[in-house]
């Protein structure tokens, strides 16, 4: 027995003969759907418009967030803040409960710990002198 396929407009949901399946392409995607010719003409319209419309534009970048500045501070060796933080209020200096924590404090630890100084590079090899 055989069977009649019929077609209906995806867009006025009309029958006929002239209803076809109508791939197209927008945005870099391959979209389809069901169309007769007078909507066919009416999509092909509207995708010359968008295209002329795309070409006169220009895209929008989304907003990206902003990079965190290095921190330069001296770095220790063998301890971590929390140590520091922990010397410093047995030393009777204000020492915020979180975050970063000032340089000059970093240096007092440093001078009160010498292991916990970073090792530095000696200045001839910074400037690629000679031994």
């Amino acid at each position: 027995m055989a069977q009649k396929v019929i077609l209906v407009d995806d867009l006025d949901h009309s029958e006929g003969d002239d209803v076809a399946r109508r791939e197209f392409p927008l945005l870099n995607r391959t979209f389809a759907i069901d169309l007769s010719d007078a909507n066919q003409q009416r999509l092909s319209e509207a995708l010359a418009f968008v295209e002329q419309v795309l070409e006169s534009s220009r895209e929008v970048k989304q907003a990206t967030r902003p990079k965190k500045t290095a921190d330069t501070s001296p770095r220790l060796q063998g301890y971590t803040l929390t140590d520091v933080r922990e010397w410093a209020r047995k030393e009777g200096l204000e020492v915020p409960a979180r975050g970063k924590l000032a340089d000059d404090l970093l240096e007092k630890f440093i001078a009160a710990h010498p292991d916990a100084a970073s090792p530095q590079p000696a200045p001839e090899d910074q400037a690629g002198g000679e031994a």
